[in-house]
């Protein structure tokens, strides 16, 4: 009776199927017999790869779990919380680091470190962002950026997604996707926020482990200044054909994955969304309701057998918003009730990419691309007579071809190399027109169109000087054909292993980036010039990082980062507070320019993590820092983005329920503590003669808004059946209501000033299913 009660339960616990592939992390070639086994489980289940790194490990229970990895001549591998449901075989790509210790000298544990980057060439500043986490942190709301503001160093709004990298513009983070330079993959992007949007463009279904950057980045990464996104598309299921469908507040969403042909291995993979926003019509600012946005994404992923693999793979969305005019004139109390605004936008990337392995540890990986961003944003205000009149015109085109390549060599287990170059050719089109007062035609701030070309090279060395010193070495070049302008950039980084548990690294890098093409193109309104600022040179920045890593336990983890970053050749007017590294959203600028500005941006990064363990885990990151910059007219001041602090506290808990214990109930919260952005205060007498806000920019960014608190909260309950999964899930961004503050508005009907601020609470109950 005993043994058929036993197994009455073991078939009725759901159970699935996990597969993956074990490559060299440096050379990326598959690792052979490697032995593969989920940890904690009775009976035991493991399995060893094949000639391509690749393992199934069949009858794995529904939960979470630890698998190891490990093989002879590499540290062994832990990977932790791999998440196992019946409606998704699940996934991994695992890469192990050869060891560089005798196996009779010490006895290496399993790396267990989160901290770590994809990308082997850096080692301080850089973390991976896992797919798992995307989908679990309170706050994310699915959105890598959301996420990304919840480790050290990074700060937001609840309004938009821009990432505030150590008290950087969101404007000088660079976006990539499968190694190429992309825009701002969110939707409506750029219009309130230079670099950021309101919501991502790529959903997690699509998501494969990436990596953030947020200083002294490695060679390969050139045009960026405070941090790079480095995202990339997992690959296809190449066994069985998988669906999943979710609904929610906020969207409709439809992915399918599966081989082109069973038995084969060429797969894809794809992912589409509609907005439904007017569902939360009531919880939105006015005119919110009218947003939509669709996007698609895709990869196709081909292995030959002797001409390497091909990927396929692309991103294209599409926005649209309008705004109507108050029809009753009495309720008309700042310029913005009398405006229509009518906003069309488009966005897409699609790129093929190729990697082939040479002989003696080599391989060459390529990429061909074509990016678009198209901003269509038509302004029309109601005059005297009640008649809408045109004011402001934005038409911002820009398409770009890419294509980069680079070799990836590894001498000998001490010396890896990685050489390359990158070559990203500028279309554009763009007209930028406004009006000074209404009824006046709307004067040409921007006219342009032609091409450009910015291309760079790269090279960096990974060397081990000896056990556990590393060395990591590179210069990276780039030139903007626009105006011949050029930098050429060094970089270098050393890591030295303390023991097994601690880390100390030392990194410094010169990094630059070009403006929005639309500033080389300005024309200024008070002299009447055309294209004063097309001979701007990049911006450039030092960067400099001290980082320690230690390991407390195999659950603990600790990280610091003191920095300090300087700026220079910064875009400024000339005897005045302004500086592009303020620029936030303004598209009609409209004055020259000049290469002598400054800033010095310093702090510290701290991370302390609690990895999950009997379903329950906790993060708490803090950053403390200071960003300084010097304008035109020779002065030292607080930068808009300078908040001072960021504190985030975050954690959750997984419960295990049902009959079999094989459902989970969720519980992630968020808490976030930081200073208020700062803003110039007001010049009263100006802004009483002008009816219209006027800021005293002799004392720019010398105030700061109310500091914020923000709470964000995730519910999930997920059921596991014998062939699908459900989960029904309550996801909450600004849970307290707390306002972003943009600074002031003139109320014309009480000939006063009003605070301009807006308060979102993002709500999105969603059901999913996964078969």
């Amino acid at each position: 009776m005993l043994l058929l009660t036993s197994i009455n339960v073991v078939l009725a616990q759901s159970r699935q199927v996990v597969t993956g592939v074990v490559t060299d992390k440096i050379t990326s070639l598959p690792i052979q017999f490697a032995n593969v086994s989920v940890l904690n489980t009775q009976p035991s289940i493991g399995s060893s790869t094949d000639s391509l790194g690749r393992f199934i490990l069949y009858n794995v229970p529904i939960g979470r779990y630890d698998i190891k990895v490990s093989f002879i001549g590499y540290n062994d591998r832990v990977v932790r919380e791999v998440l196992v449901v019946s409606g998704k075989q699940t996934q991994l790509v695992i890469e192990l680091e050869e060891s560089l210790t005798k196996l009779d000298e010490v006895v290496v544990k399993p790396t267990l470190n989160k901290q770590k980057s994809l990308n082997p060439f850096a080692t301080v500043s850089a973390r991976m962002l896992s797919v798992e986490e995307a989908s679990r942190y309170a706050g994310g709301f699915d959105d890598p950026a959301r996420l990304a503001s919840a480790f050290a160093g990074v700060a937001s709004n609840n309004s938009n997604n821009g990432i505030v990298v150590r008290g950087n513009a969101p404007r000088y983070l660079q976006w990539r996707m499968e190694g190429v330079e992309i825009p701002s993959p969110n939707h409506f992007n750029d219009l309130r926020s230079f670099g950021g949007g309101t919501l991502t463009a790529l959903s997690a279904q699509m998501l494969a482990n990436s990596d953030f950057l947020t200083g002294a980045f490695p060679a390969e990464y050139s045009n960026a200044l405070s941090g790079v996104f480095d995202m990339n598309l997992r690959k296809g299921n190449t066994e069985k054909t998988e669906r999943t469908f979710q609904m929610g507040l906020i969207g409709l969403e439809s992915s399918q994955e599966g081989p082109f042909k069973k038995g084969q291995k060429s797969s894809y993979v794809f992912n589409y969304r509609y907005s439904t926003l007017g569902l939360l019509e009531p919880l939105l600012p006015d005119g919110a309701s009218s947003i939509t946005y669709q996007d698609l994404s895709f990869k196709l992923n081909f292995p030959t057998q002797k001409a390497g693999v091909f990927s396929v793979w692309g991103l294209w969305f599409l926005d649209g918003a309008k705004n109507n005019p108050k029809k009753d004139s009495t309720e008309r109390n700042y310029y913005d009730d009398s405006q229509e605004d009518k906003i069309k936008m488009m966005t897409g990337a699609f790129g093929v990419n190729h990697k082939i392995f040479l002989k003696n540890n080599a391989y060459v990986q390529t990429a061909i691309a074509v990016t678009s961003n198209e901003t269509d944003w038509r302004t029309k205000v109601l005059n005297r007579s009640e008649q809408l009149v045109p004011f402001s015109n934005i038409s911002n085109n820009n398409s770009d071809l890419v294509f980069s390549t680079f070799l990836n060599k590894k001498f000998s287990s001490k010396h890896t190399n990685r050489t390359g170059f990158r070559v990203r050719f500028l279309n554009y089109d763009l007209k930028l027109n406004r009006a000074t007062n209404i009824g006046e035609n709307p004067a040409e701030i921007v006219n342009a169109n032609g091409n450009s070309t910015l291309s760079s090279a790269f090279t960096n060395s990974s060397i081990s000087l000896r056990s556990g010193l590393r060395l990591n070495v590179g210069l990276t070049a780039q030139q903007f054909s626009l105006n011949n302008n050029y930098s050429i950039e060094p970089r270098i980084a050393l890591t030295q292993n303390i023991g097994q548990k601690q880390t100390l690294g030392l990194a410094y890098g010169l990094h630059s980036r070009i403006e929005s093409l639309y500033m080389y193109f300005n024309n200024s309104l008070s002299t009447g010039e055309k294209a004063v600022n097309k001979n701007l040179d990049f911006t450039k920045s030092h960067h400099l990082v001290l980082s320690y890593d230690w390991s407390l336990s195999e659950l603990l983890h600790l990280k610091l980062e003191p920095y300090f970053q300087y700026h220079y050749d910064v875009p400024v007017i000339d005897g005045s507070s302004f500086s592009a590294i303020n620029f936030q959203s303004d598209w009609f600028f409209a004055e020259k320019m000049i290469n002598k500005g400054e800033g010095r941006n310093y702090g510290l990064d701290v991370t302390f993590e609690k990895y999950m363990s009997n379903g329950f885990y906790y993060m708490t990151t803090a950053s403390i820092f200071d960003a300084k910059y010097r304008g035109g007219d020779d002065v030292w001041r607080d930068t808009r983005f300078n908040r001072n602090y960021v504190v985030n506290l975050l954690g959750g808990k997984e419960w295990k329920i049902g009959k079999n214990k094989q459902n989970t109930l969720n519980l992630n919260g968020r808490i976030t503590f930081q200073g208020g952005d700062r803003f110039s205060p007001i010049d009263e007498q100006a802004t009483k003669a002008r009816q219209a806000i006027v800021y005293d920019e002799t004392r720019a960014y010398s105030v700061q808004s109310d500091p914020i608190t923000n709470v964000h909260l995730t519910i999930a309950y997920r059921k596991n059946k014998l062939k699908s999964s459900r989960e029904i899930a309550l996801k909450i961004v600004n849970l307290t209501q707390q306002p972003d503050f943009f600074g002031y508005q003139y109320n014309f009907r009480t000939k006063g000033v009003d605070k301009d601020v807006e308060t979102i609470l993002l709500p999105n109950l969603s059901y999913k299913i996964q078969f």
